[in-house]
């Protein structure tokens, strides 16, 4: 057990030795330029940043791995063996958008569009589209010849179900979205015309299938979307068809013969192997036992060594969808963590350059905004929160927290973030950081479905969480910051934060198609979240996958993971 916060401190340290803690000697209200951000083969790396040897080194590998890659024939048969961690509470995609559910029910659910690594929209099940001059129709002409797994025919109707009735009551992002549509109709059955109320730029970024899942209308039309029995087998248009879920084990799918792309999928089938130990996981990986590992089934301190095994290849793209940013999120519903002098106290304690090299081991960038520095509406010069425990400890004094006999100014509990071992060990780092300003916490563990239901129905003080963006701040962003989003619905305004202003800004933003103005818009926007500071912005998150280099196509768009894996083939 670990007492004090010099003592994970030395541990981490002594975990990357090429590495010297550095800490930012600024004032607390110093606003500070960023360094360039470069894209490098989907890494980003900052110049100013020093003792950054690991991440160099894991760039370098992947680089190399992107050059030996060539052209071949691809090969049909082989089942592909994947890990899933932690297992998915449920695989019905429309209900539920944790990160598991969007992995395994991206193979079984389609959405109209996907999305090249440069964010550029490209065919899914619309195969072209068009815009009107006045950004205020949007026409999709559909595949045709699809069919669902239980064979039904796709159609239209199905599209305008999906996104009029069924996720506008249980998917916060696209709820979000909706408030744009004026209508969505079908004027035939391979055809969707969406008519807006005003014009809205961001819409064709939101048409991935973690966004925007096409939900089957002849299954759940009249019923409860929640309750519906075959929410226990999920039924698709995708490359893949459920076939078995072993609680604990594995979920296993399979071929989908009546694929719309015709002579795909390639694999006969892949298994979601439920691995809950991280060394285990890497071990399968390192025997051959799975093809694959993605986002966080390796730990962070062994992503370079076991990206160098020489069976493998890794990347970090694949994520240019989502660009995660993480922080605690803060239940202001709960006091002292309602005062915005709490939180910022809490901000100031914590040592996000000892995050970011010593806990998640250079595999990031410090936040400094709601916005993801790889957004172009990303804005610079914003007030930033050095690691300064004086600052901490005088912001609560102004509060009137004074320490009790013990020590203690306030108690909090921090329900953890049931993803992996690192977030354990970040969350007692945060026990122990807030420790030494007098914030005594107490950690309650949880698993995902638990965490899942406690963070969506208000029933935590503080939590770890990360949020993927979606390429543009009115569909990835907004939902978590809008006072009209404080809703018991995951992923949503679950923290109860609420500022007239901040509303008013990210509704003006989302219509405005004049660029300089929209970005000025998210730019007041940025500094006020900042100092009104509703979660505290730990890291912008890079996240690698590793894989066998018999796999190929495994990483082909900005959703990476999430995708079909409709082009994925092993060499036999």
């Amino acid at each position: 057990m670990m007492t004090g916060l010099s003592t994970l401190k030395t541990e981490g340290q002594s975990c990357i030795s090429e590495n010297k803690e550095q800490k930012i000697d600024r004032p607390a209200t110093e606003t500070r330029e960023f360094s360039v951000v470069e894209k490098r083969r989907g890494l980003y790396l900052s110049k100013s940043s020093k003792s950054r040897s690991l991440i160099l080194l894991v760039a370098l590998l992947m680089l190399a791995a992107s050059v030996v890659g060539h052209a071949q024939e691809p090969q049909y048969g082989g089942t592909l063996n994947a890990i899933i961690n932690p297992e998915p509470p449920i695989l019905i995609l429309g209900l539920n958008q944790q990160a598991p559910t969007q992995v395994v029910a991206g193979k079984i659910y389609e959405s109209l569009l996907t999305y090249t690594f440069e964010l550029e929209p490209r065919p899914s099940l619309a195969k072209s589209w068009d815009v009107s001059d006045d950004g205020l129709t949007y026409t999709f002409h559909l595949q045709e010849g699809v069919v669902w797994h239980d064979g039904t025919p796709f159609s239209a109707d199905d599209v305008v179900f999906s996104y009029d009735v069924f996720l506008p009551e249980t998917h916060p992002r696209w709820r979000n979205i909706y408030q744009h549509v004026e209508s969505i109709t079908a004027p035939d059955p391979n055809t969707v015309v969406f008519r807006l109320k005003q014009p809205f730029p961001a819409l064709m970024m939101a048409f991935s299938v973690d966004n925007a899942p096409v939900m089957p209308k002849h299954i759940y039309e009249g019923t409860d979307f929640y309750n519906n029995p075959a929410n226990q087998t999920p039924i698709g248009t995708g490359p893949f068809k459920f076939k078995e879920w072993v609680r604990g084990s594995y979920i296993h799918l399979v071929r989908h013969d009546q694929y719309w792309q015709e002579g795909k999928p390639y694999l006969d089938g892949i298994y979601f192997h439920v691995i809950p130990d991280a060394a285990s996981r890497a071990a399968a990986l390192e025997s051959g036992q799975v093809h694959m590992t993605r986002g966080e089934d390796v730990e962070f301190f062994d992503v370079a060594r076991v990206s160098a095994l020489p069976h493998v290849e890794a990347t970090v793209q694949g994520w240019e969808m989502y660009a995660p940013l993480s922080w605690i999120e803060i239940n202001h519903r709960v006091e002292p963590l309602g005062d915005k002098r709490f939180r910022q106290a809490i901000a100031h304690a914590l040592d996000r350059e000892f995050i970011r090299d010593f806990i998640f081991f250079g595999l990031g960038e410090i936040a400094t905004s709601p916005i993801n520095s790889a957004l172009p509406s990303h804005a610079k010069r914003l007030k930033f929160y050095d690691y300064n425990v004086a600052k901490a400890v005088q912001l609560l004094d102004e509060m009137g927290l004074q320490p009790g006999p013990d020590g203690v100014r306030a108690r909090v509990k921090l329900l953890t973030f049931p993803y992996g071992h690192v977030w354990d060990r970040l969350a007692e780092y945060i026990r122990q950081a807030l420790g030494e300003i007098g914030i005594e916490v107490t950690i309650e563990p949880a698993d995902a479905g638990t965490w899942a239901q406690r963070t969506a129905n208000w029933e935590y003080e503080m939590t770890l969480n990360y949020v993927y963006q979606y390429g543009d701040p009115a569909v990835g962003v907004s939902r978590t910051y809008i006072s009209s989003n404080i809703r018991k619905v995951l992923f949503a305004n679950t923290m109860g934060y609420s500022n007239p202003r901040v509303d008013e800004l990210f509704a003006l933003a989302a219509v405005e198609q004049d660029p300089e103005q929209r970005q000025a818009y998210y730019t007041e926007l940025q500094h006020i979240l900042v100092e009104d500071i509703p979660n505290v912005w730990l890291l912008e998150l890079q996240f690698p996958t590793i894989y066998d280099k018999r796999v190929h196509n495994l990483v082909t768009t900005a959703i990476g993971n999430n995708e079909t894996y409709a082009d994925v083939w092993i060499e036999q």
